[in-house]
């Protein structure tokens, strides 16, 4: 929906090792930190526990949620598009991406510290007008620089 901040609080509170992340917490969750739980009780007696662990499927879609949902990393067929929602907190991140024998070093700055709007695209220096990243198998190091702020160019 567009709301960085609120996406970022979610993931947290989905994310396990928040959880689990001191020894009061994880005395309280008692389930594994590395695992998504697909619950966590809010009753007595077993108040922020965490269960069902291993459930299929679920750590899937908390991955997409990350990478897609977040991160903004999107493969439409042989190209990429780079369109986060994002913490306003956060200055950069970076992905590491390999398509076959090529690799992909993308690099998202957010120097205005929105959530969200893509300004530019550079691929190896050269800027991209329709901010779609064509991938090519062509065993190089390629460097992507995407900065994010208001006003999309």
């Amino acid at each position: 929906m567009g709301d960085g901040k609120q996406a970022g609080n979610l993931f947290e509170l989905l994310n396990p090792i928040f959880h689990s992340d001191n020894k009061e917490k994880a005395s309280l969750y008692r389930v594994e930190p590395y695992v998504i739980s697909a619950d966590i009780y809010s009753q007595p007696p077993f108040t922020r526990r965490g269960g069902w662990t291993w459930y299929t499927g679920s750590a899937a879609w908390m991955f997409r949620l990350g990478i897609e949902a977040i991160l903004g990393f999107h493969k439409i067929g042989n190209s990429l598009q780079i369109n986060p929602v994002i913490p306003p907190e956060w200055d950069e991140f970076e992905i590491l991406y390999r398509f076959g024998e090529a690799t992909y070093l993308i690099i998202i700055r957010n120097p205005d510290h929105v959530s969200r709007h893509v300004r530019t695209v550079l691929l190896d220096g050269k800027q991209i007008d329709n901010k779609q990243i064509p991938l090519v198998d062509d065993n190089q190091i390629h460097h992507i620089e995407v900065t994010m702020g208001e006003g999309e160019q």
